[in-house]
């Protein structure tokens, strides 16, 4: 339950400080003094929407924080698995919204993103609201809140899992199911394609080899030059000029004399180094010179071959692209020749998924229609608790044509409020005042039924009047046995029936305005009950409100 909720510069409240406590907990006050804006704090901290416009006029930031105690074991769970486990029993959370857009979300004093911290916070709280009138008017959303109260959410994960896993392959015989003729098509260009590369057959790196071959034969002349000359001025020197050999060697047999003269300088190792390295160097070159070969035929073979290998271009920017080429082309020629092998395949494995999705499929469908008769029994009572004595509410299912997530079937409520009516579609026969009972019916159900422990209702009792409105205070107060319950209301005959009553207004002050939320004692309690019901003579107004106050035995 929300045992604390403190509001910082959101909307007109500048500083709300409130303890909760178990029951039932109503807020009351002129329209326009901010109970929705309380409503909107709360659903910021569970991680709703939170945008910069919200923050007070001049004020640079707004902050909202939260306690929650007495977890439903779910939520500990979960909180425990993420590795925030509550301590004392206790869950704090925070909200900062800053006018620079930058949004801060810390749950047991730790900051986290705020997809995790929405995440943890779901189950927390049920927030019924105006826009939960309107989605019961859209029958896209019965099914959801039947699995809801049939607490049916892991059968309907294992069909989801079940109807993706057939759906799959169906795409998959989708895609191999390519008319023949185009297929035979495809096969003849890659067997094409596949033979003028074998054709060719072409080696990793062998155009790289023959460009350096195409290129030394080509400069034959100029290489077989360059050779002799560096030859013979390395080992056999020419007319009136020694070899480099020869040199070193003189130089080294002075070298080595000074050495025996003076043998503080001795470089004889180094230049007896230079000189046999001078020889190698020479014997390399040599061996070069005689291996060498110009062969006009081989050059011209070599033009021939990097034609035939410029060929394979279209195929890719080079021959290691190419043969990749060529195993892919292999791979997707193999899947053509053996389609029928695959579809057998495929059928297989649709039949055995299209199996697996009928048992989960209909083992959920089962659990529905035991769930939808006991909504329909409940409701019966539920509603001629609201003084719909004579109301009928039926669930009814319409089949799906192929496999889907969801289920095999849809569901959707038929309604009618008068003896002797057919039911209909919600959208056609309930008025606001039907709708808003009925809403508040199916929430009596789901608390019988849901590990959340507590339930906001915003002005749940609109467009219900008379001696229904006491039945709706009642009918909350039920609730509140075994959830706490919130509720905004303009009923005073609502707001008797509270464990706790918020008093809201605006107060002007220093030419700012506030919102302020105290909680009511009880001669001010019944001060609020008396102007919640308004009109004729105050005296009068007031006793009525005294009256309301003792017969919803709330008083002490």
């Amino acid at each position: 339950m929300l045992a604390e909720l403190n509001v910082e510069n959101f909307g007109l409240m500048e500083a709300v400080r409130l303890k909760f406590g178990r029951g039932l907990t109503v807020f009351t006050g002129e329209t326009g003094a901010g109970k929705s804006m309380l409503i909107d704090a709360l659903g910021v901290l569970l991680g709703g929407r939170a945008s910069a416009d919200l923050i007070r006029h001049g004020e640079a930031q707004a902050r909202v924080e939260g306690v929650f105690e007495d977890l439903p074991p779910e939520c500990l769970i979960k909180l425990e698995l993420a590795g925030y486990p509550v301590e004392e029993g206790q869950l704090f959370l925070y909200r900062e919204m800053n006018v620079s857009g930058k949004n801060i979300c810390r749950l047991q004093g730790r900051t986290v993103p705020l997809s995790l911290y929405r995440s943890l916070c779901e189950g927390l709280v049920d927030i019924h609201g105006q826009i939960d009138h309107q989605s019961l008017f859209r029958p896209e959303t019965h099914r959801d809140l039947l699995d809801a109260l049939g607490g049916l959410q892991d059968d309907v994960r294992s069909v989801n899992e079940a109807a993706k896993a057939y759906n799959a392959m169906i795409r998959k015989e989708r895609q191999l199911s390519v008319s023949e003729e185009e297929r035979q098509k495809r096969e003849e260009i890659l067997r094409y394609q596949i033979e003028e590369i074998d054709l060719i057959n072409p080696l990793p790196g062998e155009e790289a080899d023959l460009n350096q071959e195409k290129k030394r034969l080509t400069n034959a002349d100029r290489i077989t030059n360059l050779v002799s000359e560096a030859y013979i001025a390395l080992y056999e020197g020419s007319a009136g000029q020694l070899a480099v050999f020869d040199l070193l060697g003189q130089t080294r047999k002075d070298l080595q004399e000074l050495a025996r003269l003076d043998e503080a300088f001795n470089v004889f190792d180094q230049v007896e180094s230079i000189y046999y390295a001078v020889e190698d160097l020479a014997d390399q070159v040599r061996l070069y010179k005689d291996d060498f070969q110009s062969d006009p035929g081989r050059l011209e073979q070599i033009e021939e071959r990097l034609i035939q290998l410029n060929k394979l271009r279209k195929y890719g920017a080079d021959l290691k692209d190419v043969l990749e080429r060529r195993l892919k082309m292999l791979e997707e020629l193999d899947q053509i020749t053996h389609i029928q092998e695959q579809f057998e395949t495929i059928h297989q494995e649709k039949a055995l998924t299209l199996k697996a999705y009928k048992t989960v499929a209909e083992r959920l469908s089962h659990k529905r229609l035991k769930v939808a008769e006991r909504i329909e029994a409940g409701l019966i009572l539920e509603l001629a608790d609201l003084s719909l004595e004579r109301s009928r509410f039926e669930v009814r299912f319409v089949p799906n044509p192929e496999p889907t997530t969801g289920g095999a079937e849809t569901a959707e409520f038929y309604f009618s409020a008068n003896l002797g009516e057919p039911p209909k579609p919600l959208a056609k026969v309930a008025s606001g005042g039907e709708m808003s009972r009925l809403m508040l019916a199916l929430k009596s159900l789901l608390a019988q039924v849901e590990s959340v422990g507590t339930f906001i209702f915003d002005e749940v009792d609109s467009g219900v009047g008379g001696r229904t409105i006491h039945k709706v205070g009642e009918k909350l107060a039920k609730i509140a046995v075994s959830k706490q319950v919130f509720c905004i209301t303009h009923a005073a005959q609502v707001a008797a029936f509270a464990d706790a009553h918020y008093g809201i207004s605006k107060e002007v002050n220093s030419a700012r305005t506030r919102t302020q939320v105290e909680i009511l004692p009880e001669l001010e309690r019944i001060d609020e009950l008396a102007r919640m019901l308004g009109g004729g003579e105050v005296e009068i107004t007031r006793k009525h409100a005294q009256e309301l106050w003792q017969r919803s035995g709330k008083h002490s």
